[in-house]
């Protein structure tokens, strides 16, 4: 059976418009995707816990040597959630223990076959991440990356090798009410999403060359 939420109401998407303005070719899912604070701790499925993990397992990498593991902690785990949430800093804490799903992306520093050091890793990782964060916004869920959190606790905590860097600690669930936040929290829900243009972050061959388009 479903547990209720404890943050009262679960938020309508459509009462925040948080669609990019970007470029009419990009997809959906890469406009409709962003990070909110406010979750509900409404449980997320096994299946579409599931689903999001396969995405992530399909993204590319250097050598297809697939650096990346996943620690995954749900509230329904008790003892290992409060060991995830505990690595967090207090602000990132206050608002992600509502989420049901709280994980940490870590990469495998060395290749595996060969033993010589990854430089691509946290690359992969992250773009493994990215992928697994697109099939979140494609369920209907919702996700938050945070670099907010003690590494060394996050070490210990989880008992993680010296051989794997640490990326990402991401929330997962449903979106939840505006009420639990606080008002500045609040101001950057419903604020306007926000990037650099494009010709800041995309060149020509050479740097700062333009890029013609």
């Amino acid at each position: 059976m479903e547990r209720k939420s404890m943050s009262t109401d679960v938020i309508s998407p459509d009462v925040i418009d948080k669609q990019a303005e970007t470029h009419p070719s990009v997809h959906e899912l890469i406009r409709n995707r962003w990070s909110p604070r406010a979750f509900s701790d409404r449980d997320i499925s096994d299946e579409d816990l599931k689903a999001i993990l396969e995405a992530g397992r399909w993204a590319a990498s250097s050598m297809n040597e697939q650096p990346w593991r996943f620690l995954v902690a749900r509230r329904s785990d008790g003892s290992g959630y409060r060991r995830m949430l505990d690595i967090l800093v207090p602000a990132n804490q206050e608002w992600a223990r509502n989420a049901p799903v709280l994980m940490l992306t870590v990469a495998k520093k060395n290749f595996s076959r060969s033993g010589a050091p990854n430089h691509h890793a946290l690359h992969d990782a992250g773009q493994a991440l990215a992928q697994l964060m697109l099939e979140v916004t494609a369920l209907g869920l919702y996700s938050h990356p945070m670099a907010g959190y003690d590494h060394e606790k996050a070490r210990k905590n989880l008992a993680i090798p010296d051989d794997y860097d640490l990326g990402a600690v991401v929330a997962i669930g449903y979106l939840g009410n505006l009420d639990q936040l606080s008002e500045q929290k609040r101001q950057m829900e419903v604020a306007k999403r926000q990037r650099k243009p494009l010709e800041e972050v995309a060149f020509g061959p050479g740097w700062n060359e333009p890029l013609a388009l």
